[in-house]
């Protein structure tokens, strides 16, 4: 259980690396066209997986069905969403957006997957969202900016609580690499009409640096963290899973000081301790 969390919390410090990269992408490519294209190395990674391992499995009508969901939902609309946000959007602002997917996963969980709500669970989430609010807000609310580019993170949040609970439906039947290889075959399908039809003008970087940055980031955060995540999560309730979301504000913070030169202050430091010590209330299990 404890290896499981922590392979997890990886996959968590890689995405929230994800929100600087994503605002270092936007600036070079459209939004759109990103989408199809990250997804595109996507899959011809995972393609190369498959193929190595001579992995390819059929799979019946009601596991098509919700792969395809998963693809539509929990990829394209997931991935095409964050990039549209953050063209505007600041990197750790989206990164509280993202934090508050436990909430609703822990709803849909107990709807869909009969998990319990735990009170652990529930107060390891007020004091992780706390945390957000210092790192965040630096203790004043109203220094919170509020742009449309957060309207399309809140859609980002929404579908990859959709996501964690589809993987975790799928899990129990079919292994992690096939669900990965499949959903984000299909998302790679439906992104390609849109890529060349939403954005107009379009935005293409022709610098090769600029290209590799964006397979690199393509490979390590959707090929291979999401591969480490699907590989885990059938070990642990999805609700609890999702919280380690938590984490993202903290790593973005991080990151933004690496790579933006943005200073980090006390508020900050303060609100990552809130943030650790929900995760580690709300995913602590006695033996």
């Amino acid at each position: 259980m404890f290896k499981a969390y922590a392979w997890l919390t990886i996959c968590v410090m890689v995405w929230g690396s994800n929100f600087v990269f994503g605002k270092m992408l936007v600036q070079d490519f459209s939004p759109s066209l990103l989408t199809m294209l990250r997804l595109l190395f996507i899959v011809l990674f995972l393609f190369g997986i498959a193929l190595y391992k001579k992995h390819f499995k059929r799979l019946n009508k009601s596991d098509l069905l919700i792969i395809i969901l998963l693809g539509v939902i929990g990829v394209f609309i997931n991935q095409w969403s964050f990039f549209v946000g953050l063209q505007t959007a600041d990197p750790t602002t989206s990164a509280l957006i993202l934090a508050m997917t436990p909430i609703l996963t822990a709803v849909l969980a107990a709807i869909f997957l009969k998990e319990k709500l735990t009170t652990r669970m529930f107060l390891g989430s007020i004091v992780a969202i706390l945390g957000i609010y210092f790192v965040v807000a630096k203790g004043d609310i109203s220094s919170l900016h509020i742009d449309k580019g957060l309207f399309w993170i809140v859609l980002t949040m929404i579908t990859f609580a959709i996501m964690i609970i589809m993987t975790r439906l799928l899990s129990h039947r079919i292994d992690p690499l096939t669900i990965t290889l499949y959903s984000n075959v299909v998302g790679f399908i439906v992104s390609i009409p849109f890529a060349f039809t939403l954005d107009k003008p379009l935005h293409v970087s022709t610098q090769v640096s600029d290209w590799l940055f964006l397979i690199g980031t393509a490979v390590v955060v959707h090929g291979i963290a999401t591969l480490i995540w699907n590989n885990n999560i059938r070990h642990v309730d999805a609700s609890k899973a999702s919280i380690l979301s938590n984490l993202e504000p903290f790593v973005a913070m991080v990151m933004g000081l690496i790579l933006l030169y943005k200073p980090i202050t006390g508020s900050e430091i303060l609100g990552s301790l809130f943030i650790v010590g929900g995760v580690v209330l709300s995913t602590y299990q006695r033996k």
